[in-house]
Order: C-alpha cells, then sequence, then structure tokens
C-alpha cells in the first residue's frame, strides 16, 4: 500500500520551514491522505518532512502501543496507539509534530442528496482518545520535544476546514497567514478531486474491459481503511488472485452516461430523483462511509459485470451494523451473489479466509454468466446499452493502443 500514500508529482518549491510531521496511517486518513499530503506540501513542508507511520500489524502493536489503551473502543481505533508510537519513538529522525486531525466531516460525492457526510464518531474521536494513553503516566510529547496537534476539521465544508486549519497551525508555522493557508487548502481539494477521479477513470476503464470480454467483477464495500492489510487482512487481494478483476466502492465511475443508464427509468418513473439519491433505501443519511456503501451497493445491483459484492466490517462496527440488512438486500434484489466478512479483528483467520475465499471464486465460476445475463434482461428495451458497449469497448481499444506490445 506504499503507492496509496505516494505523493503525486508537483512542481519545486522551497520548503517554509524544515519541520518533519507525522501523521499516523489509520482510519479516514485512508481517503483522505492526498488532501494531507498537499496541504503540507502547499504550506512548504520540505521533502522528507512527511511522514507516515508503518501499515497495521501486531508487531508494531506489540512494540510501540501496547499497554497505552484508555476506553473499550473497536480495533481500527486501538491499533492507532501502534501507529503514535511508532512515530514518537520508532524513527530514526525525530519528528517535530504529530498531526492526528479529528475529522467531523469527510468530502462526499453525494453531498447535495444527503442529509450529511459525517464521520463515525469513534473514529473522529480518536485522537483524543489515544492520546489519552500517552499522557497517563507522563507527557510523553513533551517528553520527546514533539508537538501534538489534533484539530477538529470538517473537510465536508471547504471554507469552515479552512478556518479550522489555520487556527490548528497559526502558532506552529511562524508567520502563517490566512491566505497561505486558503490557498494550500483549495490546492489539497483539488488534489483530493484529482485523485478520487483518476481511480474512478480506472473503476470505468476494468468495467470497459468486462464489457468487451464479457467477464465478470468483483465490488468491496467497505470502509476506506480495510485496505490496510492489518485492518482488512488483505482479502481483496485474495479474491484478485483468483483471477476476477475487483472493485473498491468508494471509487465506483459516476459519469454521467453510466448513471443515467442505470438509474434513468426509476428517475423517470419519479422512484428517485437522481441517480446519487438513497432515500430510497437509507432515509438516515448522515454518515459519509454508511452513504457511499448503501450508494455503492444501489450501484451494484444494477450493473451487469458487478456478479458478486463482498462486504468487509470490523468487528462489533456499531455504524455498520444497521446497515448489514439493507446492503444484503439491495444487492441480493438483483440476483447478484452477496458474501460478508462482518467480524474483522486483529487476528486473522488464514484458514476461514481462504475457504470462504475459494467459496466465492466457487459461486463465481457457476453463477456468474447467468447473473450478468440475468441484469441485462431487466434492462428496459429503450436503454442506451448497445451505445455505451461500443463507447466502453473504444476506451479498452483506445487504452490498448498506447501500450508496447510485449
Amino acid at each position: 500500500m506504499e503507492k496509496w500514500f505516494a505523493k503525486p508529482g508537483s512542481g519545486h518549491q522551497e520548503p517554509l520551514s524544515k519541520l518533519r510531521i507525522g501523521i499516523p496511517r489509520v482510519l479516514n486518513i485512508w481517503s483522505t491522505h492526498q488532501f494531507w499530503i498537499e496541504l503540507f506540501t502547499a504550506l512548504g513542508i520540505g521533502k522528507g518532512g512527511l511522514v507516515f507511520s508503518s501499515e497495521t500489524s501486531e508487531q508494531q502493536y506489540r512494540d510501540f502501543g501496547q499497554g497505552r489503551g484508555t476506553v473499550d473502543c473497536c480495533y481500527p481505533v486501538k491499533c492507532m496507539a501502534g501507529h503514535y508510537g511508532e512515530l514518537l519513538y520508532g524513527q530514526k529522525r525525530k519528528i517535530d509534530i504529530l498531526f492526528s486531525p479529528m475529522i467531523y466531516s469527510l468530502p462526499s460525492f453525494l453531498q447535495g442528496y444527503v442529509k450529511d457526510s459525517l464521520a463515525c464518531p469513534r473514529v473522529m474521536s480518536a485522537p483524543e482518545n489515544i492520546k489519552a494513553g500517552f499522557l497517563r503516566e507522563q507527557d510523553l510529547f513533551a517528553e520527546l520535544g514533539i508537538q501534538y496537534v489534533a484539530p477538529m476539521v470538517s473537510l465536508g465544508e471547504p471554507q469552515l476546514a479552512a478556518k479550522q486549519l489555520f487556527e490548528a497551525f497559526a502558532s506552529v508555522i511562524p508567520g502563517l497567514t490566512r491566505h497561505q493557508i486558503n490557498h494550500s487548502v483549495d490546492r489539497a481539494y483539488a488534489a483530493l478531486a484529482n485523485f478520487d477521479h483518476q481511480l474512478r477513470s480506472k473503476s470505468r476503464e476494468i468495467l470497459a474491459e468486462c464489457a468487451a470480454s464479457g467477464t465478470p467483477c468483483l465490488l468491496v464495500l467497505g470502509r476506506a481503511y480495510h485496505m490496510d492489510p492489518g485492518i482488512g487482512h488483505e482479502i481483496e487481494t485474495e479474491l484478485q488472485a483468483q483471477g476476477y478483476p475487483v472493485l473498491w466502492g468508494q471509487y465506483l465511475p459516476t459519469d454521467e452516461d453510466i448513471l443515467d443508464w442505470l438509474f434513468g427509468a426509476e428517475i423517470a418513473d419519479g422512484i428517485i430523483g437522481s441517480p446519487l439519491d438513497i432515500s430510497d433505501v437509507w432515509r438516515s443519511s448522515y454518515s459519509a462511509n454508511t452513504n457511499e456503501i448503501l450508494w455503492a451497493a444501489k450501484f451494484a445491483a444494477r450493473m451487469p459485470w458487478i456478479a458478486c459484492v463482498v462486504r468487509l466490517s470490523s468487528y462489533e462496527c456499531g455504524m455498520d451494523q444497521p446497515t448489514y440488512t439493507p446492503v444484503q438486500a439491495v444487492t441480493e434484489c438483483s440476483g447478484t451473489l452477496f458474501f460478508s466478512f462482518q467480524d474483522l479483528d486483529s487476528t486473522k483467520p488464514a484458514g476461514s479466509v481462504k475457504i470462504r475465499v475459494e467459496t466465492i471464486a466457487y459461486y463465481l465460476e457457476r453463477y456468474a454468466k447467468q447473473i450478468v445475463q440475468r441484469k441485462m434482461a431487466r434492462l428496459s428495451p429503450q436503454s442506451p446499452m448497445p451505445c455505451l458497449v461500443n463507447e466502453l469497448t473504444q476506451v479498452v481499444a483506445a487504452s490498448a493502443a498506447t501500450e508496447p506490445n510485449c
């Protein structure tokens, strides 16, 4: 997952500061990391000035986080102690700042069609929870000469986020102006939007290849932090090893032509008001991750080449539990295969994962073609499907033409 946190190419800038900033690779940082990378780059943090902790592992927690727990919490939050400890005293070069934002709300492509895009309350408050474990016996931050910066940030509201970040960094970065932070925040949002666009475009290419070849693919529904091998146990990698392309629910294509094709008939019938409307399946649309999971289930139920949905959820996740039944119902109503791993925790049950992955592969091999045909047959005869298949096929051909022959 190192490439996932890779910094995109940008022009040379003289560093504003020699600061080294450590960022825990946890929770909603997995979906917003490009925002933070570009924000600090725009502020002038020098090359090598950003340090992400490594991926979650039992060894990391044993070495750096054990004994730092404060209150009972879900494993994705609990394991943060290992990331904090690694950044505090596991670096060859000391960091100056440990930056761990309390992300209150998230930017979402569904904004404007849902009630809000809030983060999970436990996830939002996790930095304060974990910080307490490093203050219990003595203030380790002060002892190591490291500033702890954990502002409340409403990423779902750009103007408010800029104000919050200026207040957080005004005393940390000498001479920082509101104009500088506004400019840097604008760049950060643009970088995040560009990153999301690239992944959605890649998902469209995968669907194009499936359309051209008749090959089914799988959709993984989970939270962004399930990409962390220590949290999601690399289940999506195991699935891909079976020979099926894998899409992530957060990065499905939202191109107008595809959405009109999938949802146009329901809009015409007045069932929903927009392709991004989830009010027909989920009324309590306050949580960003939950909203996107429900919408992705709707997308999968309509997209012929998504033959299987795999749901990932951490053990006793209070935010996910109410969604298990509606997500499964939305998926299976179209005949799409549905499997779930709803008990992910610190221990990776390798044997159990292997058996369940092989079961998924068996059902796909046996039923995928029937599923694709059944979903195609449900489309309206007036559907622009033939044109879309041709266009998607052309995308694949054009992409192949630019690649050198092996």
